[in-house]
């Protein structure tokens, strides 16, 4: 067996005997374990959304499109000096 299964396995085993403490916590002590779930349950949506808002609030916009494709054009055309000149100069 190797050290993948083995943690499967004992992943497993966790999980089997969570699902059984938790039944007898329910049974034993139904009102504060639905509680304390619910709880868990709602604090985590509410956290993993917190967190989605923090990052889309502090991460910087993205470059605009258009900006991308002068670049690329302008990194993509010859470096002929002459063509350029002649481009730039207005006709009379």
């Amino acid at each position: 067996m190797n050290k993948d299964q083995l943690i499967g396995l004992s992943i497993l085993i966790a999980s089997i005997i969570g699902i059984g403490v938790y039944a007898w916590l329910l049974y034993a002590y139904a009102l504060i374990v639905l509680q304390i779930t619910a709880f868990i349950a709602i604090a985590a949506i509410l956290g993993i959304l917190a967190w989605i808002g923090y990052t889309m609030a502090t991460t910087p916009p993205p470059t605009p499109i258009e900006d991308i494709e002068k670049e690329i054009e302008s990194s993509s055309k010859p470096l002929n000096t002459e063509s350029a000149t002649t481009e730039e100069k207005p006709s009379k």
